[in-house]
């Protein structure tokens, strides 16, 4: 290639990979970028999501509580609820405690230090969240002072709730209101009727022998002088029965305490 410049002429060499470096220069100019596709932005879960996953999960649970011990599901719930933080509070996550009872002095199971009224106070671990539900049973089964809230109608969450406030189960002066809230929020009382339908066909069941060795219980009141070996004599059952129904971490027991009873009809 000629230039020419002031009437001279001389020649220009343009060299072979300084063409190729400006040709693919100019075919990137014009290649198009396709932009990233939008993520979708990721499902926030609510306390409803978790308050609705918590009733499934437990009010299984909270019902067989009610059969044996007269305890409205809806209350238990609405205490569970409410007591672990709708299942998120650290005693719930790290101690399977959904019911925020403290260790007492008959207590010889684990134990785990929170601040509540107090600072570092000792509060029951659990090895499952089904075993903090039987000792709320049994809390307020076996205490004097809760002993007439069993005289009121199962049905009659408003009154359980207001009970429990009077009986000192909590310090709030708005703790039944709380509880009558969740209740009703989410429809807690149905779980204090079992679905006719339900009973109708655990009636043909045991009519059909389709269930031929069901489970059912009674509860024995520990009186002064009783042992676990004494009552698993008494009902026909082995101690190890009574230990695992009961979920007792130590074989020992103590008067007013009440045992639920294995038996195969």
């Amino acid at each position: 290639m000629l230039l020419s410049s002031c009437g001279a002429a001389r020649k220009v060499r343009i060299q072979g990979n300084e063409k190729a470096a400006s040709l693919s220069v100019n075919k990137q100019a014009h290649k198009t970028t396709t932009p990233p596709k939008p993520t979708a932005p990721p499902t926030k879960i609510t306390n409803k999501d978790r308050a609705l996953a918590y009733i499934e999960t437990f009010s299984p649970v909270a019902q067989q509580e009610m059969k044996i011990y007269k305890i409205p599901a809806s209350i238990t719930l609405a205490q569970g609820l409410l007591e672990s933080a709708i299942g998120q509070g650290r005693l719930a996550l790290e101690a399977n405690n959904h019911f925020g009872i403290k260790c007492h002095k008959e207590w010889n199971g684990g134990r785990i230090y929170h601040d509540d009224d107090a600072l570092g106070e000792c509060f029951r671990v659990y090895e499952d969240a089904k075993e903090s539900y039987r000792d709320h049973s049994l809390f307020l089964k076996t205490r004097s002072r809760y002993a007439f809230l069993f005289d009121l109608k199962s049905t009659n969450y408003k009154a359980w709730a207001k009970g429990l406030k009077k009986a000192g189960y909590a310090t709030d002066p708005k703790y039944p209101d709380k509880l009558i809230d969740l209740i009703e929020r989410y429809q807690l009382d149905r779980f204090d009727t079992p679905p006719k339908g339900r009973a109708q066909r655990l009636v043909l069941h045991e009519e059909e022998d389709v269930q031929p060795k069901r489970v059912v219980s009674e509860v024995h009141r520990v009186e002064k002088g009783d042992t676990l070996y004494s009552i698993s004599k008494k009902y026909k059952v082995s101690v190890d029965q009574l230990i695992q129904h009961n979920q007792l971490k130590a074989p020992t027991i103590y008067p007013g305490q009440e045992l639920s009873i294995p038996k195969t009809p």
